[in-house]
C-alpha cells in the first residue's frame, strides 16, 4: 500500500525493529544501526522519535537528469531506450573520491529538512512518474545517491512506474540487507552495483563495517531475486588498481552472476579527498579488460571516458516537474504528530549513531 502524503512528512521507516535495551534498528543496509530517541543513523537520513524510525527524505528530490540507459551504465536491459534518474539525499558509504558531495552525502540537505528549514522539492511518486513519461523516458533509475536509505520513495515509485509500463533501475554500492532487496525485487527490473574492490581494508576505509563478501553476498542475493544484475568498477590509481584483484573480480562475476554477465570498467576522476591521485591511465583499464575476457567473461565494457554516475546536465529539479517554482521550494515542515516545535533533529550524531 503506497504512503505518497500529498505534501511533504516524515513517513516511517520501512523495516525497523524495537529491541528490549530501547533502541530501534533500521534494517535497511548493513549498518543495521540502533537507535534512541533524537539520534539519526550513520546516513543520516532516518532519525529516532519516541521509539519509532522515521525517514526525513521521503519524496525528496536532489537531481534529475534524462539519458541513455548505457549512461548508467546498463548494456543488457532495453539498450537504446531512455531513463530517467532521480536522487535524493544520503548515503550510506563515505567514499573519498564521492563527486556528489552535496547529494549523495547530503548532511546539510538533511539537517535543513531535520530543522524543518528545508526548501528542496517534495515529489509524489505519481508526480515523478508523469514527469517521466512527459520527458519521453522509458524507464525510471534511482541513483546519485545510495537508494538503499531512501528505500520508502522508492518503493512506491518504483511501484508506480510498472503501473504505468515503465522500467525501473537501481544505482547501488550493495550494502544493503536481505530484507531490503526482498522489498525491492517485485518492483525493480535491474541493479546495477558496484565492486569496488576485493579487498576488505578498501571498504572499510568507506565504512567501518563493511566487508567484501557482505557486498558481493547482496549482489548474488539480487540476483537471486530475478533482479537483473549488471556490475561496476571504477578503477582508482594506486587504490584498487591491481591487476590480479582485477581479473579476481571478472572470475567472481564469471562463477555467481555467469559469463554472459555485464562487467562495466570506469575510469577515476580527482575528487575531494583523492583530489591529489591522476585520472586512471587507460592502459590499466584495457588490460583488467582484457584479463577479464581471457578469464571467461564475456561482456566487458571499458569507459574511458566516464566515471561516476553523476548528473550532468544540472537543469533546476523545477524544470521537470509541473509544478509552480515557488510552491515546489516553499518550506518543509512536517505536520507529522511525531514532531514538536523543537523540528524532528533533538541533537547532531554524525559519528557514532550507527553502533
Amino acid at each position: 500500500m503506497s504512503r505518497a502524503p500529498a505534501d511533504y512528512r516524515l513517513v516511517e521507516t520501512a523495516l525497523q525493529e524495537r529491541l528490549p535495551d530501547g533502541t530501534t534498528r533500521c534494517n535497511l543496509c548493513l549498518w543495521r544501526c540502533r537507535l534512541r530517541h533524537g539520534q539519526r543513523g550513520f546516513c543520516q537520513t532516518h532519525v529516532n522519535r519516541h521509539g519509532t524510525l522515521y525517514n526525513l527524505s521521503y519524496g525528496i528530490i536532489s537531481a534529475v537528469d534524462l539519458g541513455a540507459i548505457e549512461d548508467k551504465p546498463v548494456r543488457h536491459y532495453r539498450p537504446g531506450t531512455r531513463v530517467l534518474s532521480v536522487g535524493s539525499y544520503g548515503c550510506n558509504f563515505r567514499c573519498g573520491g564521492c563527486h556528489n558531495l552535496e547529494i549523495s552525502w547530503g548532511l546539510e540537505a538533511l539537517d535543513d529538512l531535520a530543522r524543518g528549514q528545508s526548501t528542496a522539492a517534495y515529489i509524489t511518486p505519481g508526480e515523478l512518474v508523469a514527469a517521466a513519461r512527459r520527458h519521453g523516458a522509458d524507464g525510471i533509475a534511482f541513483t546519485y545517491s545510495e537508494p538503499a536509505v531512501w528505500l520508502e520513495y522508492v518503493l512506491d515509485a518504483a511501484a508506480a512506474a510498472r503501473e504505468a509500463g515503465l522500467y525501473t533501475v537501481y544505482v547501488s554500492n550493495s550494502f544493503v540487507t536481505d530484507e531490503a532487496l526482498e522489498r525491492v525485487a517485485p518492483v525493480i527490473d535491474v541493479l546495477c552495483s558496484d565492486i569496488k574492490s576485493l579487498d576488505d581494508a578498501f571498504y572499510k576505509e568507506i565504512c567501518g563495517l563493511a566487508t567484501v563478501d557482505k557486498v558481493l553476498g547482496s549482489i548474488e542475493q539480487a540476483a537471486r531475486l530475478g533482479i537483473h544484475v549488471e556490475t561496476r568498477t571504477n578503477i582508482i590509481p594506486g587504490r584498487n588498481d591491481d591487476l590480479l584483484m582485477l581479473a579476481d573480480i571478472a572470475a567472481w562475476i564469471r562463477d555467481h552472476l555467469g559469463p554472459e554477465s555485464p562487467w562495466h570498467i570506469t575510469r577515476f576522476f580527482p575528487a575531494f579527498k583523492l583530489a591529489h591521485l591522476p585520472p586512471t591511465p587507460p592502459e590499466i583499464m584495457w588490460q583488467a579488460c582484457e584479463a577479464a575476457r581471457r578469464v571467461g567473461l564475456e561482456h566487458v565494457y571499458v569507459y574511458d571516458d566516464k566515471g561516476c554516475d553523476c548528473a550532468r546536465d544540472n537543469r533546476p529539479v523545477a524544470d521537470w516537474f509541473d509544478r509552480d517554482v515557488e510552491i515546489l521550494h516553499e518550506v518543509k515542515k512536517c505536520s507529522a504528530a511525531c514532531c514538536g516545535d523543537e523540528g524532528v533533529l533533538l541533537k547532531k550524531y554524525e559519528k557514532g549513531a550507527g553502533g
